[in-house]
């Protein structure tokens, strides 16, 4: 199927400021992206709706890194939905859109009737930031808790990053005419602006299991401030979220218009997927001949399907592993 009648705001991450209230955030509107991301599996509804949630968070998480970074979100479960992992690639030039990719790996069987979340089980959220070559990832991990995968992001940011976070997320299929069922999504995030003197008592947080809190994290002046934009934001519908008639702006006006809210340049998103024939062959150079034979299937070829996007490689067994070629010298 392809999406027709795109709308203006669709796949963008808006970028904005509350100057009042020293709070920052992004509003996100997904379509083509999700699209692109879930046509390629055929996943089991709560399956999917894990996956778009990790997308929209990504989008609005990502949207900060730096042109040419990559961020990463992973979940690691004991559910049965064992691991979803997306990947947001920083535009390489301004102007340029960046690209989203994600997957989700589960056991059908095991799937319950219950919640999304509740498929996961014990396990965590991870987030990860490739700045390039000559430079170490930096990893962040937080349990998963709070009974959403944005409840577990906005723990994430409490604890390793001490900020405070919050995320007011909407996401399901969407029937419009001449386009027919396709999923749509879109959401908000606010972040209180970072504070030179960061949460360091040591005592842990009055949040579950001791997690830190945006109460832990503010001082009184800062909470108020924060608590108002919270309420204001609990009061979005869902329409104005997923946005097939209200733009990202209109939406900002309408929500904060008393904190004096300041856009910025909007964000394009695609999906994208970096998987290539070089890079199965670069993967697979550490192995021996002994190790490439074992892989080599009875029709006498080595296959390989990214997890991503699902194409499938095909390849001489003579042609990959770190003894490629020796055999014909």
């Amino acid at each position: 199927m392809t999406l027709g009648n795109k709308i203006a705001w669709d796949d963008t991450v808006l970028p904005f400021q509350l100057d009042k209230s020293d709070i920052r955030g992004r509003v996100a509107r997904l379509d083509g992206v999700l699209h692109g991301i879930l046509k390629q599996h055929d996943y089991p509804a709560t399956v999917e709706a894990l996956v778009a949630e990790m997308a929209l968070l990504t989008a609005l998480i990502g949207q900060t890194i730096n042109l040419r970074w990559k961020l990463s979100l992973q979940v690691q479960t004991n559910g049965p939905v064992r691991m979803i992992a997306t990947d947001y690639y920083g535009p390489t030039k301004d102007g340029e859109p960046a690209r989203i990719r994600a997957y989700a790996s589960f056991d059908e069987e095991r799937l319950t009737d219950a919640s999304p979340f509740e498929q996961l089980g014990n396990g965590y959220f991870a987030v990860l930031i490739d700045q390039g070559g000559g430079t170490k990832p930096y990893q962040g991990i937080a349990p998963l808790t709070g009974g959403s995968l944005s409840a577990s992001a906005e723990g994430y940011f409490a604890q390793s990053e001490q900020l405070p976070t919050r995320f007011a997320l909407k996401f399901g299929k969407s029937i419009e005419p001449g386009v027919g069922e396709h999923w749509r999504a879109g959401g908000v995030m606010l972040q209180h602006m970072p504070k030179a003197s960061p949460h360091a008592s040591g005592e842990g947080g009055s949040g579950e299991n001791g997690l830190l809190t945006a109460s832990d994290l503010l001082e009184e002046n800062e909470e108020e401030n924060w608590n108002r934009a919270n309420i204001l934001l609990s009061s979005v519908e869902e329409l104005e979220l997923i946005g097939p008639t209200v733009t990202p702006a209109d939406l900002l006006v309408r929500l904060f218009h008393e904190e004096a809210p300041r856009v910025y340049d909007a964000q394009a998103v695609k999906f994208g997927c970096t998987c290539s024939e070089e890079r199965v062959r670069q993967s697979l150079s550490i192995y021996s001949a002994r190790d490439i034979e074992k892989m080599t299937t009875p029709e006498g070829r080595v296959t390989a399907d990214c997890q991503f996007c699902g194409t499938h490689y095909d390849l001489d067994p003579m042609t990959v592993g770190k003894d490629a070629g020796k055999a014909a010298e």
